[in-house]
């Protein structure tokens, strides 16, 4: 998989991709169930601190398809379908999904120590889609981005504004009911995957040229020895012309033993 994708082309919308399709259907799911069973998914599967600490460790997941509200859910939704179709056709559908779930769950784990006391309820996707975010500003910073649908603006500024708001307000939290630390978590926990991603790769690509170069090397200091080698054979069968293979040294008689063996070795 590659990250370093680039892509300067004008306008938003990724389409509706496999991966980005289902998470969009899960989410309307279970939007539709909070509407029937009301507060009881919340207190289960919302991501409560104090609860975690209970054992409801399952929350650090399950909360990222919780929502509060018909624009709650619709703002999200409309960000995975703007930043993610382009992200999951770059990667594939199941390293996209990998990275979404990533980010949601750092989301999570980042609000959850920073508030470990709390008993306020934390839902929704938001986590993952600035995960989606950072991603999309590292892939195609120069994408303009039509903020609100009037103010045109690089991806690469979108992620560092709105980065920006999440550390502000996190620094001054209020207790406004957004949750500043997922945000603010699911765009560190994206930035530090990826980029660790982009090391190990790097890393790796480094240790193939090392192990490319070394039997280039090999390759070529066999070559030359080979060459040697066969130009003392052609003196001493030059040799044999004139005196006959009688009259050899043992030296030469077992450098051609040599050269026929090397000969032969390469042949198989």
């Amino acid at each position: 998989m590659s990250y370093n994708y680039r892509s300067y082309n004008l306008g938003w919308g990724g389409g509706l991709t496999r991966g980005v399709k289902s998470l969009l259907l899960v989410n309307g799911i279970v939007y539709l169930a909070q509407l029937f069973l009301r507060g009881k998914l919340l207190y289960i599967f919302g991501l409560t601190p104090i609860l975690v600490k209970e054992g409801y460790v399952w929350q650090l997941f399950t909360y990222m398809f919780l929502h509060g509200g018909l624009f709650h859910i619709l703002f999200n939704m409309f960000a995975l379908y703007i930043f993610g179709g382009d992200i999951e056709r770059a990667w594939g559908t199941k390293e996209f999904i990998k990275y979404y779930f990533i980010t949601g769950v750092g989301a999570g784990i980042a609000s959850f120590l920073l508030s470990f006391n709390s008993s306020v309820v934390t839902i929704g996707a938001s986590g993952a889609i600035f995960g989606l975010l950072v991603a999309f500003a590292l892939m195609f910073p120069e994408r303009i981005i039509y903020l609100y649908f009037l103010f045109p603006i690089k991806a690469k500024y979108l992620a560092l504004l709105f980065g920006g708001i999440e550390l502000l307000a996190s620094f001054r939290y209020t207790g406004d009911g957004i949750g500043h630390f997922a945000h603010l978590g699911g765009m560190v926990v994206g930035y530090l995957y990826l980029k660790a991603d982009w090391r190990i790769k790097s890393f790796f690509r480094y240790l193939g040229d090392i192990g490319h170069n070394f039997k280039v090397k090999a390759s070529e200091k066999k070559r030359k020895k080979t060459e040697r080698l066969m130009s003392k054979v052609d003196q001493i069968l030059d040799k044999i012309n004139q005196v006959g293979y009688q009259n050899l040294t043992k030296e030469e008689k077992k450098l051609l033993e040599e050269a026929s063996h090397r000969l032969s070795d390469e042949k198989k």
